[in-house]
């Protein structure tokens, strides 16, 4: 007798993430179909489905569909799209919806990311843990059962639309000539970048040449992850902007919702650094509108969260804004987006959210902002990016720790006196130098036995020691 899978080995905090074939089977996403209809109510409903390039997608979208129309929903099908895309259908026609994708995980993995309507977050709290436990009683149950009138399929392309939305929102027709070199890594940014960026979508001709990188979309990832966290996974791009003289270049993750950025040096330019110019740029512009409708003195919020630069806060504040400091997380930062109604927000993770865009994240749109201000900005993208890059970071390291509460006991120890402590995500200390403040971060992973350690020092040397002392205490 075949055991009933637990589904709370691979349902986490913000989505639904396993191994193809053994975790995530066809009767496993057929189940989280049914649940995800029933928990949200969406019988009678249109709900929008898409799927990136991996080679189960196609299969578990139709398992998907059958236990969603069994249970009374009609799946609206995208086809291949990125998540981003998926979350302007679900804006677009107030709808909830399913993205299948693994994000930058390898070949072997998939999953889902649920919205509701309007592109609003489902995270563990809001509705994910009711989703998992309906879809396991059905699996224990051994069949969805249909109700009395089920649901329909249907197909729609809505790429043109995606395309012509992001740039109504960036007008990039007026920038000055640029090169950019796109590393899709042989994901969704394939398809959307030349709609977007390009004419495929039947948009006019931007000033912009644009140098592709691994644009065929294979669910293999040939050439390398589609992780553009690891800089590894960067190199054939850096050398690529070097070889063709470019301006920049973008690289994209496997569902094309991340998006990083390299300077004409081929170096990184900072996540922290592109919040902070996107968010100087959606506040000028939110301005902009207050005064034309006589709205001046209205509060803008803009979000970032804890691990971003402290330079992303100074920016917000410099610029008549307020900021608001969040933990990590798509879901969570979505909440807080339509709470606050901030119009923006910024990851350090290069997750980048937008009022206009129904709160969702969109790296497509980031980088549009970013070629938008860079294109009327008359020194090279390394001096750009230096002016929001004051501070020294260590970037995000990552120790396999067994014991995570005698480590936390360890530094708490170390810097009783020394810090101040908060707690909103992990443990969050901030403190003084002789070299002048620092704050690190230290935070459990989800998903695996990892602490991850964020700091940011005032000068490089203080970062340096504080980032040292604290990784020795972790690994002790």
């Amino acid at each position: 007798m075949t055991s009933t899978p637990d589904l709370s080995a691979f349902i986490k905090a913000y989505d639904v993430r396993g191994l193809v074939g053994t975790q995530l089977t066809n009767e496993v996403v057929d189940a989280l179909g049914a649940g995800f209809v029933d928990e949200l109510g969406l019988a009678g409903q249109e709900v929008v489905v898409g799927h990136d390039m991996r080679d189960s997608s196609p299969g578990f979208v139709a398992a998907f569909a059958r236990g969603a129309t069994a249970r009374g929903a009609s799946v609206v099908h995208l086809g291949l799209c990125s998540t981003d895309e998926s979350y302007f259908a679900s804006g677009r026609y107030a709808a909830a919806g399913a993205m299948f994708t693994a994000s930058h995980n390898p070949a072997t993995y998939n999953g889902i990311k649920f919205c509701r309507a309007g592109a609003q977050g489902v995270s563990f709290a809001t509705g994910l843990r009711g989703i998992r436990d309906r879809a396991q009683a059905y699996l224990e149950a051994g069949a969805v059962p249909a109700v009395e009138s089920p649901g329909t399929e249907s197909h729609r392309d809505v790429l043109p639309d995606y395309a012509a939305y992001l740039r109504e929102l960036v007008d990039l027709s007026g920038v000055r000539p640029l090169r950019i070199v796109v590393d899709a890594g042989n994901g969704m940014g394939g398809m959307t970048v030349p709609a977007v960026l390009g004419t495929a979508a039947g948009l006019p001709a931007l000033p912009l040449e644009i140098i592709p990188l691994y644009f065929e979309l294979d669910g293999t990832f040939p050439n390398h992850e589609a992780n553009p966290l690891e800089p590894e996974n960067l190199r054939d791009l850096q050398a690529a902007v070097l070889e063709h003289g470019a301006d920049l270049g973008l690289a994209f993750d496997g569902d094309a919702d991340r998006c990083f950025v390299i300077d004409e040096l081929g170096q990184p330019v900072t996540p922290s650094a592109v919040a902070a110019i996107v968010a100087l740029r959606e506040i000028r512009r939110e301005q902009a509108r207050l005064e034309a409708t006589g709205e001046e003195g209205t509060s803008i919020h803009v979000i970032h969260n804890l691990i971003t630069s402290r330079s992303v806060a100074e920016t917000i504040t410099a610029a008549g804004a307020t900021p608001v400091r969040t933990q990590v997380g798509h879901s969570l930062i979505k909440d807080r987006m339509a709470e606050t109604g901030a119009i923006f927000g910024g990851e350090h993770s290069a997750h980048y959210y937008f009022r206009d865009f129904w709160g969702a994240d969109n790296g497509m749109l980031a980088a549009m902002h970013l070629i938008a201000q860079y294109g009327q900005y008359e020194g090279p993208l390394s001096q750009l990016a230096a002016e929001f890059t004051p501070y020294t970071a260590s970037g995000e390291i990552n120790s396999v720790v067994d014991d995570v509460p005698a480590a936390y006991t360890r530094i708490v120890d170390a810097f009783h006196g020394r810090a101040e402590i908060d707690e909103l995500d992990g443990l969050f200390f901030t403190g003084h130098g002789d070299a002048g403040w620092y704050w690190f971060s230290v935070r459990p992973s989800n998903t695996e036995p990892l602490l991850r350690l964020n700091a940011e020092a005032e000068a490089p040397e203080l970062m340096v020691a504080i980032r040292d002392e604290v990784l020795a205490l972790i690994r002790a």
